[in-house]
């Protein structure tokens, strides 16, 4: 069972030569156990940079993350590299997989991190496993042999959620996940993103520039310059 994760106080800041520039400016929430947040805004308003610093991706200038009350921040890299890998779960617009490895490699991947070459002998079979059901409930079954360059582009993306489950994450952090498909294949996309919130109750927190995507949200809350606006 997931935890509520909250924001307090977010802001950050990027030098540029001699200047500083803010990206986030006091942002303060809190998302609930199961929950689908949808973040919007147009680009350049800072929901990129918010989603990263909940995801521990990135380093707050000043504020805090916590999870299930833990202050996340406070935590060494070791420990914070590990809830990256074993409780939270990323996609991205630009899918990241290794193009020399196929498809259920790419799924595989996450539950080799940190494993030993003894614990990944171990391991192997039941981690592929877990990525060879994964795929199949992508309906990807016939292509987990095929490499990155090999797949269309909504295939790439269905691997990457299903690379994004294989630890069975708890929070599931969705960057533009739909922004460089076309509107069929990304509405495909949402759907899948729609079962795994009601089937396996995970917390999704789904950055996005498309209104009509951003409905299917439990919630909505609008960024512009840096500070939320509003909630819907």
């Amino acid at each position: 069972m997931s935890s509520p994760l909250e924001a307090q106080g977010l802001i950050k800041d990027y030098r540029e030569g001699r200047s500083t520039l803010r990206v986030l400016k006091d942002v303060s929430l809190r998302v609930e156990p199961g929950e689908m947040l949808a973040v919007v805004g147009t680009s350049g308003a800072g929901k990129s940079t918010l989603l990263h610093l909940l995801g521990l991706l990135d380093t707050p200038t000043t504020g805090r993350v916590l999870y299930g009350g833990r202050d996340l921040n406070a935590l060494g890299a070791r420990a914070q590299a590990d809830i990256r890998n074993r409780l939270f779960g990323f996609v991205f617009q630009f899918f990241h997989l290794f193009p020399d490895f196929d498809a259920i490699e790419n799924v595989m991947m996450p539950a080799l991190v940190g494993v030993s070459l003894f614990g990944w002998w171990r391991r192997r079979q039941t981690i592929r496993q877990r990525a060879s059901e994964l795929l199949d409930g992508m309906r990807l079954s016939d292509r987990a042999s095929h490499r990155p360059s090999e797949l269309s582009g909504g295939e790439r993306q269905r691997v990457a959620i299903a690379r994004s489950l294989v630890n069975d994450p708890e929070v599931l952090f969705l960057d533009e996940p739909t922004g460089n498909l076309d509107s069929k294949t990304g509405r495909q996309i949402m759907d899948l993103v729609l079962k795994l919130n009601k089937e396996r109750g995970q917390t999704i927190v789904m950055v996005t520039h498309d209104a009509e995507l951003a409905r299917d949200a439990d919630r909505i809350v609008h960024i512009s310059d840096g500070r939320l606006v509003k909630a819907d």
